[in-house]
């Protein structure tokens, strides 16, 4: 895919970190732009897959394996652009606790947000640091396994020890893993002092296929509500704490808010449902087709 008009930034902010990375490397799932070019001129290492190679889980995992000796991993998707020159240094400084086996950062949103999605960055990125484990676990439910590969970093050994990234995940592999770590007795870190810019502008149609994935996801992966609970009450405060935010801030965004709202719970809804309808009508809908090829 094409690493899109933020690339340059994305390269320049990684450049200017004062934790300078012992290796560096973009899996390019055929770009057509200068995402390639780009990424040579700036040092990193290169792999080239096809876009039918892609897989959430599966890449990031093959990475994993590609990337030995080293220790901490950190992953960065082309469009998240690191906030400040410290951000890769108080990441890692995450796993100095031996436990720690993921740690994600605080994302921003970006300056072109909409009020929505400022919202939703303010909503689930909050200004503490928090860790994660299986004490906090009985507090947060299924906040406590929240985690976004957009900007976080593993413990490579401790990754491998609990078998990777899942392959057969049509999305959330970073969340479903951190599930996994928490229940073995690691943690999952939230580092509210490493900031990175990422944020997304979705369409209404957008939102129904993103959470239509993540309805699939829940329905395969009924052991994380039985571990953790379920996502309703999250939603509902969710919900809430939208509601108010576009009052004091955006009124004019409300009924806008409401239609999206009402396609994210249509999209999950159908998505928990999902082994009732017909491949192809999941391929339509999905925002991950290619995952319906082997599905």
């Amino acid at each position: 895919m094409n690493a899109g008009k933020r690339w340059s930034e994305c390269l320049q902010a990684i450049r200017v970190q004062t934790l300078k990375p012992d290796r560096r490397l973009v899996i390019d799932s055929a770009s057509t732009d200068r995402t390639v070019a780009e990424a040579e001129a700036a040092g990193f290492e290169l792999v080239r897959i096809e876009r039918a190679q892609f897989n959430h889980g599966g890449t990031r995992q093959w990475a994993v394996e590609y990337l030995d000796g080293c220790d901490v991993i950190v992953f960065l998707t082309q469009d998240a652009i690191l906030a400040s020159p410290d951000a890769l240094a108080e990441i890692v400084r995450c796993f100095e606790d031996p436990k720690v086996a993921v740690a994600y950062g605080r994302q921003l949103p970006h300056r072109w947000a909409t009020p929505i999605e400022a919202h939703a960055r303010l909503f689930n990125y909050g200004a503490v640091t928090l860790k994660k484990d299986s004490i906090a676990a009985r507090r947060l439910g299924t906040k406590a396994f929240f985690c976004s590969n957009s900007f976080a970093a593993y413990r490579r050994r401790t990754l491998l020890e609990l078998g990777g990234f899942r392959r057969d995940l049509i999305l959330e592999e970073d969340a479903e893993f951190a599930a996994r770590a928490i229940k073995a007795g690691y943690t999952n870190m939230y580092c509210a002092s490493s900031l990175a810019y990422h944020s997304h502008d979705y369409t209404v149609s957008e939102q129904l296929a993103r959470y239509f994935d993540l309805g699939v996801f829940d329905a395969r992966n009924a052991w994380l509500r039985e571990e953790f609970g379920s996502h309703g009450g999250e939603g509902w405060r969710f919900m809430k704490s939208e509601f108010r935010y576009l009052v004091q801030h955006a009124p004019r965004q409300l009924p806008r808010a409401w239609v999206h709202t009402g396609a994210k719970f249509l999209g999950y809804l159908l998505g928990r449902l999902e082994r009732r309808l017909p491949v192809g009508v999941k391929r339509r809908i999905s925002m991950s087709p290619r995952y319906w090829a082997t599905a």
